[in-house]
């Protein structure tokens, strides 16, 4: 018999009641998110009535053969429709028009993955409710537990509230988890343009003992240079490659920004501009044995093969870790499963940083 988990109190996924509305769906924003939810939207019979962005947006253009519109013109036309926000955003006055469309309108954020793997839907819920139950048991405190659930009701339902009642500043995740002190050792998995390194320096006033920091894409990297060159950081290593389980070459799916997608060679169909062979390193072989006592590790998807290309530096060090819970549905459940393997004296605890839909929604880990 299919069941849901013990801490899930929504019934129905965002996509079984989509197809049940009898009022007019609009979808809220433009891009890869509305791609992905209009592909979900045809294949199961969901129709859009019309395409909308905020006003600065909207120059008479279209997407995906909509005249992109704004709000107040879709209101006019439609009358009482339903909201779907097809885009992500942590900008305050981004989230406050979110909130201000979910008190006026119907509103969801159906949750598409980030990087490929299931769509979290009721099936997929049923299919894994004993691995996320497996997943929820081993968090470490309370709040972890009730972000956990939220997420996944959040993932279901598209609802609003679960992010909005249950976010916590970045801040709470330094004091409450990493604690950072002035000789650590930190290795930055997927570091951007060294963002999480100037955070960190900014709570060690900073000091450190040593950086090692992966970033696959090519523009991005010279940003990081960058960073690291006006900064007169020293005792840093910075590698232009992915994080994998052992060294080697990936297909990279990468637009200088945060949605890049590494993929097995062996998978290319074909490939774009955007599309390049880039190399891959794992922490274990990067590191040679040196020591890491704060780990994070943001790589669209990746997270899974990245920390197996850390095991021994975790079995070894048990280094504080920052680990992205959002790009995958399996991530979920499938990476504090693996933290356990790894470590079963492990303590995961998550938190929700402001982001619609789950971004930045992070698992916290220290050890013993």
């Amino acid at each position: 018999m299919n069941r849901l988990p013990h801490f899930v109190t929504e019934t129905q996924s965002v996509w079984d009641i989509l197809q049940q509305e009898t009022r007019p769906i609009a979808m809220y924003g433009m891009g890869d998110g509305a791609e992905k939810i209009l592909r979900v939207c045809k294949q199961r019979n969901i129709p859009i009535a019309g395409i909308f962005a905020s006003d600065e947006f909207v120059r008479g253009h279209s997407f995906a053969g909509y005249l992109v519109k704004k709000r107040s013109e879709l209101e006019e036309e439609l009358g009482d429709f339903v909201a779907v926000i097809a885009f992500a955003s942590s900008r305050p006055e981004v989230l406050a028009l979110f909130d201000n469309l979910d008190s006026t309108h119907t509103t969801y954020a159906p949750d598409v993955p980030v990087a490929d793997g299931a769509l979290f839907d009721l099936a997929f819920l049923q299919e894994h409710c004993a691995e996320l139950e497996q997943a929820y048991d081993l968090l470490a405190d309370d709040r972890s537990r009730e972000v956990f659930a939220a997420t996944v009701n959040f993932k279901l339902s598209g609802k609003l509230h679960w992010l909005r009642d249950y976010t916590d500043s970045r801040e709470e995740a330094f004091a409450r988890y990493l604690k950072p002190h002035t000789q650590e050792h930190f290795v930055d998995l997927g570091a951007y343009n060294g963002d999480t390194i100037r955070e960190l320096l900014g709570y060690t006033d900073g000091n450190y003992a040593s950086i090692t920091a992966l970033e696959p894409d090519k523009k991005t990297f010279k940003k990081l240079k960058k960073y690291a060159e006006q900064a007169q950081l020293e005792h840093i290593r910075l590698i232009n490659a992915g994080a994998w389980d052992k060294p080697g070459e990936m297909l990279f799916a990468g637009k200088a920004g945060r949605n890049s997608v590494l993929t097995p060679v062996m998978h290319e169909i074909s490939h774009d501009k955007h599309t390049v062979i880039i190399p891959v390193e794992s922490v274990d072989h990067v590191l040679d044995g040196a020591p890491c006592t704060m780990l994070k590790l943001d790589v669209e998807g990746a997270e899974r093969m990245a920390l197996e290309g850390a095991r021994h530096t975790i079995q070894t060090y048990r280094p504080k870790i920052s680990l992205s819970a959002y790009h995958r549905s399996e991530d979920l459940y499938e990476l504090p499963l693996l933290l356990y393997d790894m470590c079963p004296d492990v303590h995961i605890g998550m938190l929700h940083h402001p982001y619609v839909p789950a971004w930045e929604t992070n698992f916290y880990v220290t050890f013993g």
